[in-house]
């Protein structure tokens, strides 16, 4: 079977590390969706408007591998303990491909790509191929009392995030919501908790260098790129 992108997505992050891992943990986050020319049919999207929310299933393009382990080490578990591929959200899988619930904030008409999807609570990389869009159905996707598994001990996770020196004032107002949340969200892995090392993110034009000691983790740098 061949399956071909239908679209990709434009995000602020232009490089893996501080994507947050789960989509929707940072509502403030906005995508926009593009379609490749053949499917800029607006047609294609007729009545998405009526639904709040959206399923994206995507390829995990830098996470191709040509073997597949039966097991992986989420991030969040330290590193060190290992799970079964299929009960994790990694993107090292037999077939690489993603899922991401998103929020639709509004279609638009643009003069060079045709009818736009912007989105908000995306969890993906900036130009991530998009290999389908589906409705999400409150009542049918929607399971109350569900179990989250050894991901609920996360659930509430967060550190505080300070900004030294007013560096938040580099930030373009409707960045800095979406930087301190993706930062609140601790992209370290989680065995790394040296409280000298300095991290760098990048986000949009920003290059955010910080470190982490205990739950406060210190923006201690922003570079204009």
């Amino acid at each position: 079977m061949e399956i071909r992108p239908i679209a990709y997505i434009r995000t602020d992050f232009p490089e893996k590390f501080g994507i947050p891992r789960q989509s929707g943990r940072v509502p403030s986050l906005v995508g926009k969706i593009v379609f490749l020319p053949e499917y800029r049919n607006s047609d294609a999207i007729r009545g998405i408007e009526g639904f709040s929310h959206l399923w994206l299933i995507f390829d995990f393009s830098e996470s191709h591998r040509s073997e597949w382990s039966p097991t992986v080490r989420p991030p969040r578990l330290g590193g060190n303990k290992r799970i079964g591929v299929f009960a994790s959200r990694s993107p090292f899988r037999p077939n690489p491909l993603g899922l991401s619930s998103v929020k639709l904030v509004r279609t638009e008409m643009t003069e060079h790509e045709g009818c736009v999807l912007i989105v908000s609570g995306a969890d993906l990389l900036d130009m991530t191929p998009i290999y389908d869009i589906k409705p999400y159905l409150p009542f049918a996707d929607c399971h109350a009392g569900a179990s989250g598994g050894y991901a609920e001990e996360f659930e509430e996770y967060c550190l505080d995030v300070i900004f030294e020196n007013g560096l938040e004032k580099k930030l373009p107002q409707e960045k800095l919501e979406a930087v301190t949340a993706c930062l609140a969200e601790d992209p370290r892995p989680s065995y790394q908790n040296d409280e000298e090392r300095v991290y760098s993110m990048r986000f949009a034009e920003f290059d955010i260098h910080f470190r982490v000691s205990g739950k406060t983790l210190s923006v201690i740098g922003i570079d204009c790129i």
